[in-house]
């Protein structure tokens, strides 16, 4: 097989992963030729003749094969793709803001170019979701997927839960290990979560919905007295991704969880990802691996090179610009909301309000409201006040099953 031509933008942790793990793959005719960069001062580990500030030398470059794009800017990752596809090169991204933002344009760049472009890496990095979605899920069959799709928060809440560290503590350790960005504000306040899920949504029952349109929620006000409140009742918290389809109605919200110790999901530790998948005949399946961490990624963006030397591309054969499908606004969570006095919820925002308690340091409520009601109550941005997901359907917890 002729060697391939690698155009790469970007050269971080993922960058690094991906060379890596290029440099210990046998019998696979690869070759990096450029990489573009912003900061020529940075020490790399590469000979500065693989490096150029010049975007043109690659996508313009008819000896490049394939763009690959890994840099942070989602703006400047949207120019480059848009470019690259309609040079028509094929593209390999791992940007789920710049993918889950702008869904409807890449489809139809793809379909005008007859260019494909594939982002495995953009959505929980070991694990291969996005191709057994495309492939293998039939949207009529699948039901819910679900799951742990940040490695980030993944690992702090781990090491708050299993070893007593605050958060401000544990953030610190996933920044050290590599685990979160100096900037760790897209993962701590669930939105590359939403991103994912977005993504995720899109490959499952073919609806694109924009970001913001998710009800999304973070963990940076979890504290200890909710990881104590957590293993009291015999659960662990994790940040958890949330879709589902009945009838024409799709769910869809990101939230910090009550998941049951010894369940899948609670015994996902650390950087690991979980999706668990329900089907109308196979009924639950689990994928698991790691979600974060440049070797990990890397390999994802490898696997999606090579699927392209047999001209892979995504079908969309879910994806209707005329969908039936819609996304539901009149769902009801049960929820945990921990508060201080001088800190509290309106409990008029509830529908029901299950169980109170009140001390002299912290209290906290169980109760019902509306999605729509939490998303537009103030108290919920209140540093003082953590809203964790408490399932419950038909009288049964539906943790249950996760």
């Amino acid at each position: 097989m002729q060697s391939l031509k690698l155009g790469i933008f970007g050269f971080g942790c993922v960058g690094q992963g991906l060379v890596d793990v290029l440099d210990e793959t046998t019998n696979f005719n690869v070759e990096v030729k450029k990489i573009c960069i912003k900061d020529p001062a940075k020490s790399r580990t590469l000979d500065a003749s693989f490096f150029t500030l010049n975007a043109s030398e690659l996508i313009d470059d008819p000896e490049i094969d394939i763009i690959v794009e890994l840099i942070d800017d989602a703006e400047a990752a949207f120019e480059i793709v848009s470019k690259s596809l309609q040079n028509g090169k094929a593209v390999v991204s791992a940007n789920k803001k710049m993918i889950a933002e702008n869904l409807a344009e890449l489809i139809e760049l793809q379909q005008e170019n007859q260019t494909p472009l594939l982002y495995e890496a953009s959505c929980c990095a070991s694990i291969p979701i996005i191709r057994n979605l495309e492939e293998y899920y039939d949207h009529d069959l699948l039901s819910s997927v679900s799951g742990i799709v940040n490695g980030s928060t993944n690992y702090i809440l781990s090491q708050m839960s299993e070893f007593g560290n605050e958060y401000e503590t544990a953030l610190e350790e996933a920044k050290s290990n590599g685990f979160a960005e100096t900037d760790p504000s897209l993962d701590v306040m669930g939105i590359d979560a939403c991103y994912k899920l977005c993504i995720i949504l899109f490959h499952s029952f073919g609806l694109i919905v924009e970001p913001k349109k998710v009800f999304t929620s973070g963990i940076t006000s979890i504290n200890a007295f909710d990881i104590d409140f957590a293993k009291k009742n015999g659960s662990v918290i994790k940040l958890l991704a949330n879709a589902g389809k009945k009838n024409n109605q799709v769910t869809a919200f990101c939230i910090p969880t009550f998941v049951p110790e010894g369940s899948i999901l609670s015994q996902t530790r650390n950087e690991y990802n979980s999706v668990i998948l329900e089907t109308a005949f196979t009924e639950r399946q689990v994928l698991m691996g790691k979600g974060a961490g440049s070797r990990p990624t890397g390999s994802a963006v490898l696997s999606d090179i090579s699927a392209l030397t047999y001209d892979y591309k995504y079908e969309f054969k879910k994806f209707s610009e005329h969908s039936p499908l819609e996304l539901a606004h009149e769902l009801v969570l049960r929820v945990y909301v921990r508060y201080d006095q001088k800190n509290k919820p309106e409990l008029n925002q509830f529908e029901q309000v299950h169980e109170t308690f009140s001390s002299s340091r912290f209290s906290y409520l169980l109760g019902e409201i509306s999605l729509e009601n939490l998303r537009n109550a103030e108290w919920r941005n209140n540093p003082n006040i953590s809203v964790i997901h408490y399932p419950l359907i038909n009288g049964r917890d539906e943790s249950a099953h996760l």
